[in-house]
C-alpha cells in the first residue's frame, strides 16, 4: 500500500498491558455474545480451537482473574510508536477520510471509532483483551483492539504477509463500527436472540462478511493506496481467516454451521465485491447475492 502520504489518525490509546487481565472473570458474560465479532477467532468454537493450537488452556476463559493492578492506559507521543502501530495508524486515518466521505455525502456525521494497541493482555469495555483472541471491536465503548504481535502472526503463521492485510484487518473492524453506528449491529443481536444456534450462526456470518465487503468499500475509494500485488495480498489473507480453514488448521473436519465469520472463498467472495465496487450498498449481504 502507498501510505506514506497518509495522515495518520490520533484517535488511538495504548494499554501497557502489565497490570489485569488474568482470564476474563466478571466480564465472560459480557464477553461472550460479542466473540462472534472478534476477527480472527471464528466465534466461541473456533476460539478455542485456536486457543488449543497455540498452547493454551481454554479452561482460562472461566479462570477467577480479576486480580493484579488495572492496565494503565496512555496516548504517547507519535515518536514513540512502533512502525506497526504508524501502519496502523495511516490506515486507521484512511478509513477515517473515506468513510466521512462516504456519510457526508448521505448528509450524516461519521464519528469515528478508537484504536486500542495492547500487549498480550489488555482490558476493553467488552472484558478482557488476550492475544489469543486476535483483533476484534467493542461495540460497547466503540474502540478496535489489537496485540500487533497479531500481524506477525498473519505473516509466519498464516501466510499472509504485506501491507495490505493489515489494512484489511483494521478496515474489518472498522466496519464493524460502521453496523454498530447505523444500527445494523443491534438489529442482528435481536435476531439472534430469536434464533436457534445454526440460525444464530448464519446471522453472524453475514455480519461478518459485511465488514469484509466495506474493508473493501474503504480500499476501493482510496483510490492511491492501491498498488500491485494488494489485491493478491488481501486475497491470502481472507483465505487464511475463513471458518474451514482455521478448522482445518486445527486437525478438525470443517462445520458449516459452527461457522460464525464464513467460509475462505466467502470471504475472499466479499472483500473483492467491495474492491470492485467501491459501493457499500453493494454490501448487503442479508439479502444480497455475490
Amino acid at each position: 500500500m502507498r501510505l506514506d502520504d497518509e495522515q495518520e489518525s490520533s484517535h488511538f490509546e495504548v494499554q501497557d498491558g502489565r497490570g489485569g487481565g488474568g482470564g476474563f472473570g466478571g466480564g465472560l458474560g459480557m464477553l461472550l455474545p460479542l466473540i462472534g465479532s472478534r476477527f480472527g477467532c471464528g466465534g466461541i468454537v473456533v476460539a478455542l480451537i485456536i486457543m488449543m493450537v497455540m498452547g493454551m488452556n481454554p479452561l482460562s476463559l472461566i479462570g477467577g482473574g480479576g486480580g493484579g493492578q488495572p492496565v494503565q492506559t496512555q496516548r504517547p507521543a507519535t515518536t514513540e510508536l512502533t512502525d506497526i502501530q504508524r501502519t496502523s495508524l495511516k490506515v486507521l486515518g484512511s478509513t477515517e477520510r473515506r468513510w466521512d466521505e462516504i456519510f457526508r455525502a448521505e448528509g450524516q456525521t461519521y464519528p469515528p471509532p478508537t484504536l486500542v494497541f495492547y500487549s498480550q493482555n489488555g482490558q476493553s469495555g467488552c472484558g478482557a483483551a488476550q492475544a489469543a483472541m486476535g483483533p476484534f471491536y467493542c461495540p460497547a465503548d466503540q474502540r478496535i483492539y489489537i496485540d500487533t504481535d497479531f500481524f506477525k502472526e498473519m505473516e509466519t503463521r498464516f501466510n499472509a504477509p504485506g501491507d495490505f492485510p493489515i489494512g484489511y484487518i483494521i478496515a474489518h473492524e472498522v466496519g464493524h463500527h460502521i453496523q454498530t453506528i447505523t444500527g445494523e449491529a443491534d438489529r442482528i443481536r435481536r435476531a439472534q436472540q430469536r434464533a436457534s444456534e445454526a440460525e444464530g450462526n448464519a446471522l453472524q456470518v453475514k455480519m461478518e462478511l459485511q465488514a469484509d465487503c466495506y474493508a473493501g468499500v474503504w480500499a476501493a475509494r482510496d483510490t492511491n493506496l492501491m498498488e500491485a500485488g494488494d489485491l493478491e495480498e488481501g486475497m491470502r489473507a481472507a483465505e487464511a481467516i475463513g471458518d474451514d480453514t482455521l478448522q482445518k488448521a486445527a486437525g478438525r473436519r470443517p462445520v458449516p454451521e459452527s461457522f460464525t465469520h464464513g467460509s475462505s472463498v466467502q470471504r475472499m467472495a466479499w472483500l473483492r465485491k467491495g474492491l470492485s465496487t467501491g459501493d457499500p450498498a453493494q454490501c448487503d449481504t442479508f439479502n444480497g447475492s455475490l
